[in-house]
């Protein structure tokens, strides 16, 4: 008869996203997800299988996190200008939250230390990318359409532009001690919108 699980996997599957979040993915052992998720070794990999693969699904776990908000923030209607707006000053203030310095954007972590050694990784990171890019593109292309943009501008080649200046932000937020050199590079790439 199989046993019945005896902890939430979900449960489990947030703790070890925080775990990782925390502290990347080769600095946390198996042991380390043993004593912070509360279960034992064997069940870890029955449920989740390897510590790569839990990795990944808890990459995929906040993925989920991030998506449905830019989708409902960029796809109001009306203007477009002030989702995008907004999204970009909320990357600025998230780096530079006090509860979420140090940590960055666990997209970001992974691009910097699994992507360029583990093609799942880096497939994963890249999707994460092509979504919040088609995201914003399709914001901006609204908001071309709709007169909010000026016409001689590129509206894909914008909405690259934000994905790094997004990437770069959590990073920098994650390292700086200066708050006001993530909010001015913020303003900065804003101004380019007008």
């Amino acid at each position: 008869m199989a046993r019945t699980k005896e902890f939430d996997p979900d449960a489990a599957l947030r703790a070890a996203l925080e775990l990782f979040w925390q502290r990347g993915f080769e600095l946390t052992s198996m042991s380390d997800l043993v004593a912070h998720l509360g279960i034992g070794r064997a069940s870890i990999y029955a449920t989740f299988g390897n510590k790569r693969e839990l990795y990944l699904k808890a990459l995929e776990r906040y993925e989920q996190g991030l998506l449905p908000d830019m989708l409902q923030e960029l796809a109001r209607p009306g203007p477009a200008l002030p989702g995008v707006r907004a999204l970009v000053r909320r990357y600025a203030a998230e780096a530079t939250a006090d509860d979420l310095r140090g940590r960055g954007c666990f997209v970001t972590n992974t691009a910097a230390e699994l992507a360029p050694h583990d093609p799942a990784a880096a497939r994963r990171v890249e999707r994460n990318w092509d979504q919040l890019e088609a995201v914003l593109h399709a914001a901006l292309v609204r908001a071309r359409s709709q007169g909010e943009l000026p016409a001689d501008r590129d509206p894909l080649a914008l909405a690259r532009m934000l994905l790094v200046l997004l990437q770069g932000l959590r990073v920098v937020g994650k390292a700086s001690a200066d708050p006001a050199r993530v909010r001015d590079a913020a303003e900065q790439a804003l101004a380019l919108l007008d």
